[in-house]
């Protein structure tokens, strides 16, 4: 409490020499001059944005320039505030006392240390991240020009809490969470830069480049936290009071998660099921379009993409319809009238299943004479198609059409079943000499009444 005490002190020694600077004709002139250099600054960037095509200037360069240089356009305003207080800070400062151009020296640093920083922070493109690194850094950077960051950090770590070993400051949260939220952007960024590469190399299966991928993401989020535990001077060993919490987590809440992790990487390896497989898990067909740490997305064609878990791939019955190959297989059954001759009937089937352009002749359409049915020769045609990531249903309709378009070319029926109905002597008979219905224990008369 008494670095508090001292930093309050601090701040109303500081406020109470601003306020005796208020007072002064200085003060006046300094506000004076840094309002007609915003005013001047804004008027210039508006007219060199207005004058400088970006596109057409950055037209070729590497994208690390072209964000820099859009950075810089759009904080030029502000570079040429800067460049006005500094240079009538220094006339100044050559013709009267450093007291009376305190203030524009103090505008200058706060603004050149914002500049700096929104042009280098503007290079993430985590919007999130971007405004957390630069307001952290802009407000360490002022509290540096003002002179009151050693003060306040001070205050900040004589608060402590004492965990396991471990003693827990808000200074140390503040530290951690900035250093965390820095290294696991920047992990993540080099992640995605290997995870390019590696899907550049075609001589590397889909899904162990995922897994490569996953693993190397992994190695450096796991580096990245080391990294920063051991900045900001947290002993590894302090933090076996937490390994028992989150191991007990992990026998109670987490094993599901841990369950699909498991199971994503064991997929991965051995190769079961890789990205573009056409699957089938229970009654969810699709493909496969993303394979992740916990799940693996499958694309139904229908606009519906669904998530299953990880572990369901391991221990239920997965059909894999390309797992060695990608052709495959589909039937369509028929049946023609007795009128028929099944050895034309075949022929014509197979010609219809050749003749839509997604059908492929390796292995051949063929068609089989299943049975005799009760009113029709039923048949099945069986054919073959090498890309059922595009889809199922837009192959057996045209199919089925090029059936029915081939057929009422031939003269070929599909016949559909028809029913007599026979009404015997024997019932009509029956039905005229059955006796009038009984009128016992009814009243006579007219009903009505």
């Amino acid at each position: 409490m008494e670095d508090f005490h001292q930093l309050a002190v601090t701040l109303f020694d500081s406020l109470k020499s601003y306020v005796s600077e208020f007072n002064s004709i200085w003060f006046l002139v300094q506000v004076a001059v840094m309002a007609l250099a915003g005013i001047f600054g804004t008027l210039a960037a508006t007219v060199l944005r207005r004058r400088i095509d970006l596109v057409t200037l950055t037209m070729g360069w590497p994208i690390f320039l072209r964000l820099l240089t859009r950075q810089i356009l759009d904080n030029v305003g502000t570079l040429i505030f800067v460049a006005v207080v500094v240079v009538i800070h220094s006339a100044m400062l050559s013709l009267t006392w450093p007291s009376r151009s305190y203030f524009l020296g103090v505008a200058s640093s706060l603004a050149t240390a914002w500049v700096v920083i929104a042009v280098l922070a503007g290079l993430i493109r985590n919007r999130f991240v971007h405004r957390m690194v630069a307001l952290s850094a802009w407000t360490i950077a002022a509290l540096s020009i003002l002179g009151l960051l050693q003060p306040t950090m001070e205050a900040l770590d004589s608060v402590a809490v004492v965990l396991g070993g471990l003693r827990i400051t808000p200074l140390l949260v503040i530290k951690t969470s900035v250093l965390l939220l820095v290294t696991l952007w920047a992990a993540n960024a080099v992640g995605d830069f290997f995870d390019r590469r590696i899907r550049g190399y075609s001589d590397l299966t889909p899904s162990i480049q995922v897994l490569i991928g996953k693993l190397m993401r992994l190695l450096l989020i796991c580096f990245a936290i080391l990294i920063v535990l051991s900045t900001v001077g947290i002993d590894l060993s302090a933090l076996a009071f937490f390994s028992g919490a989150v191991g007990v987590g992990l026998g109670f809440g987490l094993q599901k998660i841990v369950s699909n992790l498991v199971s994503g990487i064991i997929l991965l390896a051995d190769k079961s099921i890789k990205p573009g497989d056409v699957i089938s898990v229970g009654d969810q067909f699709g493909w496969v379009t993303n394979m992740g740490a916990r799940y693996t997305s499958v694309d139904t064609r229908d606009g519906r993409e669904i998530l299953i878990p990880n572990e369901d791939f391991v221990t239920q019955q997965v059909v894999n319809w390309s797992y060695s190959n990608y052709k495959m297989m589909l039937k369509a059954t028929f049946g023609v009238s007795y009128d028929s001759n099944p050895h034309h009937v075949q022929k014509v089937a197979v010609a219809a299943a050749k003749s839509v352009p997604r059908v492929i002749n390796d292995p051949a359409p063929v068609c089989y004479f299943e049975e005799f049915g009760d009113s029709s020769l039923n048949f099945s045609l069986r054919y073959w198609i090498a890309d059922p990531a595009n889809g199922i249903i837009n192959v057996r309709a045209p199919v089925m059409l090029a059936l029915w378009d081939a057929f009422n070319a031939e003269g070929i029926e599909i016949p559909f079943p028809v029913r007599d109905v026979r009404i015997t002597q024997k019932a009509t008979n029956a039905a005229t000499t059955a006796p009038p219905p009984s009128t016992a224990g009814k009243p006579s008369g007219d009903p009505e009444r």
